[in-house]
């Protein structure tokens, strides 16, 4: 088993100097989002907050970009500057997030987590009470004209592919509703989680119409995302699903496909009967995490079925493989997912979520490690 030292040696080796590679990390990642074979297949990263402490520790680096460049990471994440009001912290220490969900901080033995307190939403019964629900956010909260020179600093010396992140539309409206709630409502009358994803499927378009305004030419991908599949199965019927959801991600994403930029959509859980209709009604790009050990996942058949009209983000096991596994067991994991998924383009490779702080630092360096060539 190789150690932190020598794993980090190894990378600084790969990857440590981006601007001298023949093919840039934007390039990379161009390539592979359509479906033409890079240098070697593109990877990203996501980790919690714990998870990146360990290995600002472990790796001597106090900063996630530098985690980013140690690790050969293709991708980065940017959003605006927050200058909206100051977080609503109540006395018992819940507080309301930007989109009004009532949270609270509950720590388990690795992480601490933001948790419901409560469903603000969860008593109204008419569309006009949620409209004149007062925490609902604005497009003013945010500083937009700090966008451009975020993604400059980030290409001073190379072109990253750079991604912003919009929202979720289902999960953000839940969260305001009470998951059963909004469920039971869809079945029995939609009324006010029609009410609620509308809200905040405005709000998600208002703010990427800013966002593109700010930057739109440097911005090439953005993220959205709902989870709408468990490990078994899907959270609702397909006839629901197409029904109730689909319609408020085709009015969000009509308006991305106005600009040059591609959709990544993240849905954990076990999501194939859907993939059909994310590609062809919901017009993504790149889909995201597939989570390898839910039900019907299997990352040949998807690649076989859908990988000549969609491209692939994640696939990296965070049940067992990455926080269990032995360092072998990750790289082997690592070359499958790129022979497979990688095969012609199409695959960004990373964890199928956020990698979580129960996961050895070893591991993590083990998988950015691994040969990334087809």
């Amino acid at each position: 088993m190789a150690t932190i030292n020598e794993l980090k040696e190894k990378l600084i080796k790969q990857f440590g100097t981006p601007e001298n590679d023949q093919m840039s990390p934007f390039k990379r990642v161009d390539m592979a989002i359509n479906r033409s074979q890079p240098d070697r297949v593109p990877f990203d990263f996501w980790a919690v907050d714990e998870t990146l402490e360990k290995l600002f520790q472990s790796l001597g680096v106090d900063s996630v970009e530098d985690v980013l460049k140690l690790l050969g990471v293709d991708c980065r994440i940017v959003a605006p500057k927050y200058i909206g009001p100051e977080k609503e912290v109540l006395a018992d220490g819940t507080y309301y997030d930007v989109f009004g969900t009532h949270r609270k901080r509950v720590t388990n033995e690795f992480s601490t987590y933001d948790e419901y307190a409560s469903f603000p939403l969860s008593d109204m019964t008419t569309e006009a009470e949620i409209q004149s629900y007062e925490r609902w956010p604005d497009s003013s909260y945010w500083d937009w004209d700090t966008l451009p020179g975020i993604i400059q600093t980030i290409n001073e010396k190379v072109r990253y592919h750079i991604r912003y992140d919009i929202g979720g539309i289902f999960e953000t409206s839940w969260g305001l509703y009470g998951l059963d709630r909004f469920l039971m409502a869809l079945a029995q009358d939609a009324t006010v989680p029609l009410a609620i994803m509308d809200r905040v499927t405005s709000v998600l378009i208002e703010n990427f119409r800013h966002a593109m305004k700010a930057a739109g030419d440097a911005i090439d991908m953005v993220y959205t995302y709902d989870d709408v599949a468990i490990q078994s199965g899907l959270l609702m019927s397909k006839r629901m699903w197409r029904k109730y959801i689909l319609p408020f991600h085709q009015k969000l994403n009509a308006e991305i496909k106005k600009h040059d930029v591609k959709i990544l959509y993240h849905s954990c859980g076990a999501v194939y009967d859907l993939i059909d209709p994310f590609i062809d009604d919901m017009k993504i790009d790149v889909l995201n995490p597939l989570q390898p050990r839910a039900a019907k996942m299997d990352m040949r058949t998807i690649k076989n079925e859908f990988g000549d009209r969609v491209s692939f983000h994640g696939g990296i096991d965070l049940q067992h493989t990455l926080p269990k596994g032995t360092q072998e067991e990750v790289i082997a994991e690592v070359r499958e997912r790129c022979q497979i998924l990688g095969q012609g383009g199409g695959y960004i490779c990373t964890s199928a979520h956020y990698i979580q702080a129960d996961t050895p630092v070893e591991n993590i360096l083990a998988m950015y490690a691994a040969d990334r060539e087809i």
